[in-house]
């Protein structure tokens, strides 16, 4: 089976993202000789749908072949059984995807496959690389032919050319590792393995897991997060290491540390957001992280109203937080539609004024002549904020108090969150005053830096927190800073 045909479609005409920092990228990898593996990938991706919703692809091994098949839009919407049945094998590599290198286009959807002389690899990607300038002047010294726009490609290309040097699976990838600077989580397949590795200092996740029954040789799995697992029914077991290399074959499961020098610099937002509530990070529950985060807002921001809600559904838990703290009464104010995906039909300018029922209606009964403490996780530009505080206020709301469970974002991310650039993020222009004057709030106020990482039950070294404090932990070239670093924040 080739690499399905592709649908051309206008990148331009894809519906803005609402006012939320984007995750780059779900990836996935499952051995299982005695298992559908296409099958096993696909659950593992519908469970990963919340960190990309642009492309998804399955790339499968049967032996020395190798079957694709990627395509625009959501998992359930890229595939069927009868796609799934065309994809055989023992071994899988899934990915679902957020463009942050690279447009919005099909070509640019993962799994990449790339042509060694040892057979096709297959690479899903989650993160960012900073040093594509240099990773491209090199390939293009080596005579690399790009089919798309990503940085994932570059590294498929590199660890390609240093397959055809002579070197096997694992020399190749961890040769290729060091020509790449930036946040990776890969996961790699080959007709004989899977790849999982990380970066060295760990800021996008990935977490390995294995499916054990009587008769049947242990099954590993590899994802970004441990729902992925769940799904499956495969037990986590632990984390790939930053730094870290983990190889998967009939023989097991083998690990290299190839990097020597590591700093576990997961970034904080995963704990904050991007991750799904019922996913294990550090060992932690992040449901029972971001209900801490939702008392330590408490204790830092006490506030008399009659009612505490959350922006459905990411302010939920830190709302229900504040209100076991406080024993303000929780109830829900905003009711999400949960099947309003990305459409491509404009609305009317009438229904753009009022846009936010989209998603999010409020429930008049419960909000007229209330005091309101309404809890989301960020802000990011501010207008997704004002129009949900103009809806409460329709809705008869007597004062609207918002919260975030998060520090003020005034700085871009380089490591695989689409973020804008600072000029466009509201708390790098503006003091917390003057951001409550233009989202309509009668107080704003945000959880301190050393609260959200007091709460998190680890060393509060160990997260990149840069999009609050502009500490970069991988230095960023010159030019890619001033592609997005262009403002002084506010002090």
């Amino acid at each position: 089976m080739k690499d399905n045909q592709y649908n051309v479609i206008d990148e331009h005409s894809l519906i803005s993202r609402g006012d939320k920092p984007e995750e780059a990228c779900g990836v996935f990898g499952v051995y299982a000789p005695e298992e559908s593996v296409a099958k096993l990938a696909y659950f593992g991706l519908y469970a990963l749908q919340h960190r990309g919703q642009e492309s998804a692809g399955i790339a499968t091994f049967d032996g020395e072949a190798c079957y694709c098949y990627k395509n625009m839009g959501l998992v359930s919407q890229v595939f069927n059984e009868s796609i799934l049945t065309n994809l055989p094998g023992k071994i899988a590599i899934g990915h679902t995807r957020y463009s942050t290198t690279g447009s919005s286009l099909q070509v640019n959807a993962q799994p990449a496959v790339i042509n060694t002389k040892r057979g096709k690899l297959a690479l899903a990607h989650n993160g960012n690389l900073v040093n594509t300038v240099e990773l491209r002047e090199e390939l293009n010294k080596r005579n690399c032919e790009f089919i798309t726009t990503t940085d994932s490609e570059m590294i498929g290309l590199m660890m390609g050319k240093e397959v055809d040097s002579g070197k096997d699976w694992v020399e190749a990838a961890i040769s290729a590792f060091k020509w790449c600077q930036g946040a990776y989580s890969l996961v790699i397949g080959t007709s004989v393995g899977i790849i999982g590795a990380r970066d060295p200092y760990g800021i996008r996740p990935l977490v390995i897991g294995k499916m054990e029954e009587d008769g049947n040789p242990i099954r590993y799995v590899l994802a970004s997060e441990t729902c992925a697992l769940d799904i499956i029914g495969a037990e986590y077991i632990r984390d790939v290491e930053p730094g870290e290399l983990v190889w998967i074959t009939e023989e097991g499961l083998s690990s290299i540390q190839w990097a020597e020098k590591t700093q576990h610099k997961l970034c904080v937002f995963e704990m904050i957001y991007f991750a799904r509530p019922d996913s294990i990070m550090g060992n932690d529950s992040l449901y029972a992280y971001r209900l801490r985060l939702g008392e330590q807002l408490a204790k830092e921001s006490l506030i008399d109203a009659d009612m505490v809600m959350g922006v459905p559904d990411s302010g939920i838990p830190a709302a229900i937080g504040y209100s076991r703290y406080t024993g303000i009464t929780y109830q829900e104010g905003l009711i999400k539609n949960r099947y309003v995906g990305r459409t491509f039909i404009q609305p009317t300018q009438h229904m753009r004024e009022h846009g936010i029922k989209m998603k999010l209606n409020p429930l008049k009964d419960v909000l007229a002549g209330k005091r309101i403490i309404i809890i989301d996780d960020s802000i990011v530009r501010g207008t997704t904020s004002r129009k949900i505080v103009r809806a409460l206020r329709d809705a008869g709301a007597k004062e609207v108090h918002m919260k975030i469970s998060s520090p003020p974002v005034t700085h871009p991310c380089f490591y695989g969150i689409d973020t804008d650039s600072q000029d466009h993020l509201i708390a790098a222009t503006k003091k917390v005053e003057e951001i409550g004057r233009q989202i309509e709030v009668d107080t704003l106020t945000y959880l301190s830096q050393e609260g959200m990482l007091k709460v998190t039950n680890q060393n509060p070294d160990s997260f990149c927190t840069a999009c609050f404090n502009g500490h970069y932990p991988i230095d960023i070239p010159e030019d890619v800073k001033r592609s997005k670093l262009i403002l002084e924040t506010v002090s």
